[in-house]
């Protein structure tokens, strides 16, 4: 679960990286593998929802001092790796290239190579973040405002919208 630390024990971690800063063009470059996992379609990406800002915030706020720095090291890890296997950089790539570096990166994870875990924590703050905004929640998702009448029994076809709650 993402930031489970936090939500579980209600406070910050302990131990985490004291004055950890993210600069201006990490959060864009977030933003733009955010919007690679999520791509704008019929309904905006993560990029519209402003996710690099959300994952700088949940790294900061509830990833242990551990977390923090695999995370740090594996999106510098991403950013140079990338560049050297393409010969650009990753806001400057093609998104069959983009997609690809991930879904290799996906496949190193999934192997347990070490400095690939970081795409298993974007993938999941991007998850996390856009289904949790305003966009994901309403445009992407089938939203039904709160309060409303309890329906316990409501009609769902095959490619409907899944509801938010």
């Amino acid at each position: 679960m993402v930031g489970a630390t936090a939500i579980l024990t209600g406070c910050a971690p302990e131990s985490q990286i004291e004055g950890l800063n993210f600069s201006a063009e990490d959060i864009a470059f977030l933003d733009e593998v955010g919007d690679t996992i999520i791509p704008s379609t019929d309904t905006p990406g993560a990029k519209a929802v402003g996710i690099g800002s959300f994952i700088v915030m949940m790294v900061k706020d509830t990833y242990d001092a551990e977390n923090q720095g695999s995370f740090v090291s594996g999106i510098n890890s991403m950013r140079s790796g990338f560049k050297s296997a393409n010969g650009k950089s990753f806001e400057e790539a093609t998104t069959e290239e983009r997609i690809a570096y991930l879904n290799e990166m996906k496949e190193k994870a999934d192997a347990g190579e070490d400095g690939a875990k970081v795409i298993n924590m974007l993938k999941d703050l991007t998850i996390l973040g856009y289904f949790t905004s305003e966009i994901g929640a309403t445009q992407a998702l089938n939203y039904v405002e709160v309060p409303g009448r309890y329906d316990g029994c409501i009609p769902y076809e095959k490619g409907d919208k899944a509801y938010a709650i």
